[in-house]
């Protein structure tokens, strides 16, 4: 808003718990008619659909925060996978048909924050390879869940935060 007109927040449709559609909300960080809802083109570093504002609020994460909103719903958990775009893709293939079992990560309520984005599996998923990667890291968590390891999770979370390397 602050260097583009438009709504200050975006709302995307993602894979929730059991599959389950649901809206997720984000700080707005591209220009409103270059924004992709259906993230079938995925966000890369100096991509030029980002404001200059939304290169600061991608990188330290702050375009999340209406995240917390949707945990308070209910349709988000504070911890778990994170919730990909319906849409989302990696060389023109679903998510789902770059890996065999995607699904078996809605198995559990999506988070904001979770297992492979504080081990760097964050920001753009633009190899098959970084999706086969971060779809195991969310499947590690969903087998070894645990309060504890909820609780590592949120303590890590904010000093991973400071480390942008994967982030735009």
């Amino acid at each position: 808003k602050l260097d583009s007109k438009g709504p200050v927040l975006f709302h995307q449709k993602r894979h929730g718990f059991n599959n389950e559609i649901i809206e997720v909300y984000k700080f707005r960080s591209m220009y409103t008619d270059k924004a992709d809802p259906t993230a079938k083109q995925t966000v890369t570093k100096n991509d030029p659909r980002v404001t200059r504002v939304g290169r600061f609020i991608r990188k330290t994460s702050i375009d999340e925060l209406p995240q917390f909103f949707n945990s308070l719903l209910g349709s988000l958990s504070l911890v778990g996978p994170r919730p990909h775009a319906i849409a989302a893709q990696s060389h023109n293939l679903l998510y789902n048909e770059v890996v065999d079992g995607y699904f078996a990560r809605h198995k559990v309520k999506p988070g904001v924050t979770g297992w492979a984005q504080i081990n760097g599996w964050r920001g753009e998923m633009d190899t098959n390879e970084k999706i086969r990667m971060r779809t195991e890291y969310d499947l590690y968590y969903i087998e070894n869940w645990s309060l504890l390891f909820d609780l590592r999770i949120l303590f890590l979370t904010p000093l991973r935060l400071l480390n942008t390397e994967n982030a735009y």
